[in-house]
């Protein structure tokens, strides 16, 4: 069969502990990966894959076997797997570039534009797409500096891994036990606004896709391109498709 379609998904969460069975939750991932792989020429993982993630120079953590299994037997099929950082897998470094041959795109520009089959894309995982609060901003920078990343690194990870998992446990109480981050009007219209000048300085541009915000979207900007925001696989299973000429956002139910 031949490999002509791209795929995207972001927001994965896999490692969360708010997850009540992880193991279904990554079953359920790679089942879909394996539905895909026959006809997937590239796959983008639109960040948030992973709920944590810190690679230390010799150790990297345990878990996402399965996953990781998967990625690489695509890879060596000659699926193209593109990784765009998030705001909970920020560091990536070079372990999964050198064992599977993932790219790896981390981009402080909030993503960045290529063409497919003569498509023009904009894609990011959406953390930093359209105004952010300071203090976003600030912790986000302070988790991209070299310098502190190398500060946490010197610390254990009996201690680093529980403390980032809490976080990202009361993070997620904060909005009540919900999948959806905070997706009202005042933020939907930031984004829409973001992603009309986007279009318009950028005029062949056909889709911009993003992730973050939980929420399922593809909806026209203008008459020229689309927003699509890529929902979640925490309580549902989406994803979009593109075929060389359409771009359809679906829901996975153990079929493709």
């Amino acid at each position: 069969m031949p490999k002509t379609k791209y795929y995207f998904i972001s927001d994965l969460h896999l490692g969360a502990s708010y997850i009540d069975n992880g193991r279904d939750h990554e079953t359920r991932v790679v089942e879909f990966l394996r539905a895909i792989e026959g006809d997937a020429k590239a796959l983008f993982l639109v960040g948030d894959i992973l709920d944590y993630w810190f690679e230390y120079r010799t150790v990297v953590p345990r878990g996402y076997v399965r996953f990781f299994g998967q990625l690489a037997r695509m890879a060596d099929a000659g699926t193209e797997i593109v990784w765009f950082i998030g705001n909970h897998d920020i560091w990536l470094f070079d372990y999964l570039r050198n064992e599977i041959g993932i790219t790896i795109v981390n981009t402080d520009k909030g993503g960045i534009t290529m063409t497919l089959d003569g498509t023009d894309f904009f894609i990011g995982h959406g953390d930093t797409f359209g105004r952010q609060p300071r203090s976003y901003n600030i912790l986000r920078s302070i988790f991209h500096n070299k310098v502190c990343q190398k500060l946490y690194s010197s610390i254990h990870p009996r201690w680093t891994i529980p403390f980032a998992h809490a976080w990202s446990s009361n993070s997620r109480k904060g909005h009540n036990g919900s999948s959806e981050i905070i997706f009202d009007g005042k933020t939907r219209a930031a984004i829409e606004v973001f992603a009309r000048q986007l279009s318009s300085d950028n005029p062949r541009l056909t889709y911009i896709i993003i992730g973050h915000h939980h929420i399922a979207l593809n909806e026209p900007i203008n008459a020229a391109c689309r927003l699509v925001m890529l929902g979640n696989w925490i309580d549902k299973s989406t994803y979009a498709v593109f075929d060389g000429s359409e771009l359809r956002l679906c829901e996975f139910h153990n079929n493709v």
